[in-house]
């Protein structure tokens, strides 16, 4: 309570079973400390110095062996999400090995089929333009889809916090609005056609008493909405959206944006219940 009204804060302890969805044995359940993890700056506040931690660990004598401080400049490290002097993969990929690492990789068979290791090379990694074991729902999800942030799954994974989706799926309350920045603009910049935003569907579905009207919008005033009343993938064999139409009976409305050069978006669905008018004695009603 404080002076401005009641806050509820709820805290969330994990057990020794939901340390070990992180901590794993594939990972060698300490995550973190590793060569490409610490090679990097850092101030130490006893001192005031700033210094980089692996000649700090060195000098220190907690390696089992010293190592020669000439090659820490050639070993492997990663770069923040911040480090706009890196490029959009690293720092990308830096991400995924911190985060994501410990569960995504060769072994783990119960999770998602790409390895998120720094030590892999993206061609071997399996994330881009490859398929997603868990498409959410989304026709052609990939992993990551160049050029395509609708229909990459591990943009969508990290952009909320929901819990059955979101990543990582423990300790984690928040949006890391710097991750969800770098990889939208990585996704853009991968080699690809660009895909389009998908269209909204108005009203986006419900239940309706004797018909409804539904339109249909296009962030693209150039592209051509292309929609099926069944809830089946739309095709440019589709119904061609021409205007605002109504419903009188139950349907399912799956829609699509398609235009020259630019890859058709990935589908919106939305759900429509009509209710009839019923007769009573008294006269008619909305069956509702």
């Amino acid at each position: 309570t404080n002076a401005t009204g009641v806050r509820t804060q709820t805290w969330y302890y994990p057990s020794p079973a939901d340390c070990l969805t992180c901590h794993t044995p594939l990972s060698g359940y300490v995550l973190g400390v590793n060569t490409r993890q610490l090679n990097g700056s850092l101030l130490y506040p006893a001192t005031g110095n700033t210094d980089n931690q692996l000649r700090t660990l060195n000098r220190l004598g907690l390696f089992n062996a010293a190592i020669n401080e000439t090659n820490i400049a050639n070993y492997a490290h990663l770069s923040a999400l911040t480090n706009f002097t890196a490029s959009l993969e690293e720092r990308a990929r830096s991400y995924l090995d911190v985060n994501c690492a410990q569960c995504h990789r060769p072994g783990n068979s119960i999770e998602a089929n790409f390895d998120a290791r720094y030590d892999t090379p993206l061609a071997n990694q399996n994330i881009t333009n490859y398929l997603a074991q868990h498409n959410l729902g989304i026709d052609g999800a990939c992993v990551v889809k160049a050029k395509d942030i609708w229909r990459s799954v591990l943009l969508a994974r990290i952009n909320t916090n929901a819990p059955a989706i979101k990543m990582p799926p423990l300790a984690r309350n928040l949006i890391d609005t710097n991750a969800v920045q770098v990889f939208t603009d990585w996704i853009n910049s991968l080699p690809g056609i660009p895909a389009l935003a998908p269209p909204a569907i108005v009203p986006n579905g419900g239940m309706f008493a004797r018909s409804v009207s539904v339109a249909l919008q296009s962030p693209d005033a150039n592209a051509a909405i292309y929609y099926t009343l069944d809830g089946s993938l739309p095709s440019s064999n589709s119904f061609l959206y021409s205007g605002a139409f109504n419903l009188f009976t139950n349907a399912t409305i799956s829609a699509s944006a398609f235009e020259t050069n630019f890859a058709n978006s990935a589908s919106v669905r939305a759900a429509f219940l009509i209710q009839p008018l019923y007769f009573t004695s008294q006269g008619f009603s909305n069956n509702v």
